[in-house]
């Protein structure tokens, strides 16, 4: 493990302590609502028995949604923390996924083709380069295996949430290009503002990011043998959201981006 991987994942231990939205384990799931929580565009198909590796995706979220349809799930994420909110939901439903801590661009304790699905949710922008995560998947991944993935808005990043003007819009905050995102120069500080279940609210410094572009995640993707399937963006579901909100700067730039894909080489 890395200095980035230690500092990454006491930040994301303490925000999963200080009960982040994406630590909180998803307990009041059927079948229905886990399809739509994992599979949006429809590209999932019949998951059971699936050897699934959700990647960087500790939480009780996702690996309780695709446990509950039948799929053999294992849990690869660095917070230990994070892990214990997906031991917790497989306790709930009587699941029984492996779940390994881990640095998301070292999947060589994993076989060759060892997986029919990679589900890779909001994560990847933890790491500076895309590259060593996509192959990684696909040397794991079995031909014809689907990866979901599922990244920051490079677009939106380059503007401030905080900084809304009702003539200019948000301001910019950065040049659009790959490498670090100077979160402290941005909003002032390094902490992430976290509202746990009973409205109280906290201030708990947040991970390192980085910023991938367009090109650099499309190329990367087709470079390391992927077919693009599908794509999703996640905006807001208000329909006339405030002006400055957090919400309204959704429906200007939706932040979170994803891709379905398919490793390319002949269906097992």
């Amino acid at each position: 493990m890395d200095e980035l991987a230690r500092y990454n994942r006491e930040r994301w231990n303490g925000l999963s302590r200080a009960g982040i939205l994406y630590s909180r384990p998803k307990l009041d799931l059927d079948e229905a609502a886990a399809r739509e929580m994992v599979d949006e565009v429809g590209l999932l198909g019949d998951v059971r028995d699936k050897r699934v590796l959700v990647l960087a995706g500790g939480g009780g979220q996702q690996s309780a949604a695709l446990g509950l349809l039948g799929a053999r799930i294992t849990v690869l994420d660095l917070s230990d923390v994070q892990l214990e909110k997906d031991r917790l939901a497989a306790e709930h439903y009587g699941l029984s996924p492996v779940l390994l801590q881990g640095d998301m661009r070292d999947l060589t304790r994993f076989d060759e083709d060892a997986f029919d699905i990679v589900y890779h949710p909001f994560s990847i922008n933890f790491v500076p380069d895309v590259r060593p995560v996509f192959e990684g998947v696909a040397r794991v991944l079995k031909a014809g295996g689907l990866y979901h993935v599922q990244w920051h808005n490079p677009y939106t990043q380059t503007f401030n949430p905080d900084d809304y003007d009702p003539v200019r819009g948000y301001s910019s905050n950065s040049i659009y290009k790959d490498g670090e995102v100077d979160v402290a120069a941005i909003y002032g500080t390094k902490n992430w503002g976290v509202e746990a279940d009973d409205g109280t609210k906290l201030e708990v410094e947040g991970p390192r990011e980085f910023r991938h572009t367009m090109p650099t995640f499309v190329n990367g993707l087709i470079g390391s043998g992927f077919e693009i399937l599908g794509f999703s963006e996640h905006a807001t579901w208000e329909e006339d959201p405030e002006p400055g909100s957090w919400e309204h700067f959704k429906a200007i730039s939706p932040p979170y981006l994803a891709f379905w894909t398919r490793r390319r080489g002949v269906e097992a």
